[in-house]
């Protein structure tokens, strides 16, 4: 169970599309709640690694205890591990992020539900892994995490009576994703190309120009087409 092969939790997807880049995964939690907020990898960039575990030391938890704080950590890093290009959903703050957004949305919201919805589910977590392995799901070893997780990160195929820990799992994969790629970690994994000095401008390129102009021809009924045939 990671970040190439995660689902979109409220949709069926055919099998071709069972295998996802990190950059796929922007796309399948449509309006991230990362953009209401800013993550600490942001906030204060580490210098270093020391500097980085420094930092997480200091950080005071609103939301999770200690064993909450364990299974997020685990369950973050089964959906973004570390790869070749950026380390791992932990390294990237996202448990941090997760409790601080939690935190936020009671504060303003004045409403329990999300907090709910997580906690719950970590204790879901637990109580399954306990039942099947006797031993907590952070110590469950990964093909035990993996059976666990199976249940609920596949929509189409999970029971009626998981339909709840697949809201749950949906709503903790959204939170993960969003907390890396708002990281300064995930932003270089995209890699986002903005506010870059371009040394010499080219124009568009030719083949681009060439499609507008077609477009331009048409009165733009292509664009319009294209857009009525995405909603049906």
């Amino acid at each position: 169970m990671d970040k190439k092969n995660s689902p979109e939790a409220e949709r069926e997807l055919p099998p071709q599309t069972a295998h996802v880049s990190r950059r796929d995964l922007l796309y399948v939690i449509g309006a991230t709640p990362a953009l209401a907020g800013i993550s600490r990898a942001d906030a204060q960039p580490a210098a270093s690694d020391q500097q980085a575990t420094a930092q997480k030391a200091k950080f005071e938890r609103k939301v999770f205890n200690d064993q909450q704080w364990r299974t997020v950590g685990v369950l973050c890093d089964l959906i973004i591990p570390a790869d070749e290009r950026s380390g791992s959903a932990t390294q990237a703050s996202v448990p941090e992020f997760i409790d601080d957004w939690i935190a936020f949305q009671k504060q303003e919201n004045g409403s329990d539900h999300e907090e709910a919805q997580i906690l719950g589910g970590l204790m879901w977590l637990d109580r399954e892994s306990n039942a099947r392995f006797d031993k907590s799901f952070a110590d469950a070893a990964p093909d035990q995490q993996k059976q666990i997780l199976d249940r609920v990160a596949w929509p189409a195929k999970a029971a009626p009576e998981d339909r709840v820990w697949v809201l749950f799992f949906n709503e903790f994969r959204d939170l993960t994703v969003s907390g890396f790629f708002s990281s300064k970690m995930g932003v270089a994994d995209l890699p986002y190309l903005g506010n870059t000095a371009v040394t010499k401008w080219e124009g568009c390129p030719p083949k681009v120009w060439t499609i507008i102009e077609d477009r331009m021809k048409n009165g733009f009924n292509d664009i319009t087409r294209e857009a009525r045939a995405a909603k049906s």
